[in-house]
């Protein structure tokens, strides 16, 4: 992929506070990581996971304090390097990770009324991308432009139910996207998700498939929300449109979670609030010379953020490593790729980028998931190899 390290880093980089996970050849296992400049910092004296430097009472603080300092901050690797062997997919040299690691990884699906729209469709032709054209068509005549704007959970929203209801046109996915509850999902286990430069699998008994370009959100334990990433949900619309209750089949596979290439700490210059309005860009560009681009603009999102993280986290779930969120997307692919009315899928080797300025680049490589490396680090070995990093503490 040729694709430099400053096209991966957020536009205003320099005031960006960047932390993720680093390969570390030489000890074998995962490094705690700041980017600054074109430095990146071993942070694993000041924290041996993500998830415990996100605990700290003021992690952006933490980070920013340590980084003059050699002995919690050591500068080890440069970012051009990181970088290139990230998108090389050259594991034998320090290579980006997924961002995350001890945190589970929830999503929330049916966020944007147009992807909704598109979940119906699904719903509606079984999974058979044939059947998609005529379906939408029929669909969005007899939708209009009637949900569109509708507050979920309001009177308005029930309303709407009502007379979908009476129309036979009712679905789970109109629930959850206008209902009063969120749709809220595990995508992934913990250590699973991959990063920069990364495989993303398509698994051979789908067909019909797309990106779904979306905004993460990175809360504690406490369900604080401490910074944001980038994320491709892989989805299967032939698998989840036979039925919803095949969602896990549809949504966890092998490379099926893409993360990074960062975790953006909040600080005084970038908060939840810069994220309301962010514009989210998709590229797939195919072996065949096909072209595909979109955009997942977060202000059209249905429900606030902080309405997804309460329907997440509460007195009804905790997550004692912190988690990340996926937080749904408004792109669903409907342009043609090979014949008429077959819509978009993914073919191998497509090279899938998502972007936006704050947060930097994601490029992940398409292929099948029986044939991607087999996610083979778990919770033991990575507390295998914590205990063999343990550092005598500072006097």
């Amino acid at each position: 992929m040729n694709i430099s390290a400053a096209s991966v880093l957020p536009e205003d980089a320099a005031q960006a506070l960047l932390i993720g996970r680093v390969w570390d050849v030489e000890s074998g296992g995962p490094r705690p990581v700041a980017v600054s400049g074109g430095t990146v910092y071993d942070l694993h004296r000041l924290a041996g996971t993500v998830s415990e430097l996100l605990e700290l009472p003021d992690p952006a603080a933490a980070v920013r304090a340590a980084l003059p300092d050699p002995d919690l901050a050591e500068p080890r690797w440069s970012t051009d390097d990181v970088v290139g062997a990230s998108l090389a997919g050259d594991t034998a040299r320090p290579h980006l990770l997924a961002p995350v690691d001890l945190q589970v990884i929830k999503a929330c699906g049916v966020t944007f009324v147009d992807s909704m729209i598109e979940r119906v469709i699904e719903e509606r032709c079984a999974g058979d991308a044939g059947r998609a054209a005529g379906m939408r068509e029929l669909v969005g005549k007899a939708l209009g432009g009637s949900i569109h704007g509708i507050r979920p959970g309001s009177p308005e929203a029930a309303e709407a139910k009502r007379i979908l209801m009476a129309e036979g046109l009712w679905s789970q996915y109109l629930e959850v996207g206008i209902g009063p509850d969120p749709e809220v999902f595990t995508k992934a286990p913990v250590l699973s998700s991959v990063g920069l430069g990364a495989g993303i699998g398509i698994p051979a008994f789908s067909a019909w498939n797309n990106p779904e370009p979306e905004l993460v959100l990175i809360a504690t334990s406490r369900g604080q929300v401490v910074g944001a990433t980038l994320g491709n949900d892989v989805n299967l619309r032939d698998v989840e449109g036979r039925s919803a209750l095949l969602l896990g089949k549809a949504k966890d596979n092998n490379g099926s979670s893409a993360l990074g290439p960062l975790i953006r700490l909040f600080d005084g210059t970038f908060t939840l609030e810069t994220l309301r309005a962010e514009e989210i860009l998709l590229r797939v560009e195919g072996p065949d010379g096909f072209r595909l681009e979109g955009r997942n603009s977060v202000a059209r999102i249905s429900r606030p953020f902080e309405e997804l993280v309460s329907a997440t986290y509460g007195r009804h779930h905790q997550y004692p490593d912190g988690f990340a969120l996926f937080t749904g997307t408004l792109f669903a692919p409907t342009q043609d790729r090979d014949e008429p009315g077959q819509g978009f899928t993914h073919k191998h080797g497509d090279v899938v980028s998502i972007s936006c300025r704050h947060l930097g680049t994601l490029v992940n490589r398409v292929g099948a998931c029986e044939e991607l490396p087999e996610w083979s680090f778990g919770l033991r070995q990575l507390f295998d190899y914590l205990a063999g990093q343990r550092q005598p503490q500072r006097t």
